[in-house]
């Protein structure tokens, strides 16, 4: 069975297991998805990740990463923007401010995926794939 939305269906299983405070997720590997992995373990939202190769299948496990006490939340909220519906294109100058530059926009640009700030660093717009804060 194919999926319509493989991002949001990430996005989906990290936003489930942060809010029932699972050590690690599993999502199914790509390379999209491990370079979303790979933004999210350099702004320090999640620990890290490996990828586990099951025969044919292979899978990521991310290990997420909470406060002193299990009860602080590093992720607060974590959403898709750009949907196969609806894309979103935005220009280097109108790039968003995630709660005023306090969480992290993934943007993907012809440079890669990179957060927001890089994105304005390098002078590059591109499609709003997530916000996380």
């Amino acid at each position: 069975m194919s999926m319509s939305d493989p991002i949001a269906d990430m996005l989906t299983r990290i936003r489930n297991a942060n809010s029932q405070r699972h050590a690690t997720v599993d999502v199914p590997v790509s390379r999209i998805k491990t370079a979303i992995a790979d933004i999210l373990i350099k702004e320090g939202y999640v620990k890290s990740y490996e990828v586990i190769a099951d025969g044919v299948k292979r899978t990521m496990r991310i290990s997420l990463k909470y406060g002193p006490e299990k009860d602080a939340k590093v992720i607060s909220g974590i959403r898709r923007i750009s949907k196969p519906g609806l894309r979103v294109y935005t220009p280097c100058e109108k790039l968003p401010k995630v709660l005023g530059g306090l969480g992290t926009a993934i943007v993907s640009t012809n440079k890669g995926l990179v957060t927001d700030k890089e994105a304005r660093k390098l002078g590059v717009g591109g499609e709003v794939i997530a916000f996380v804060w």
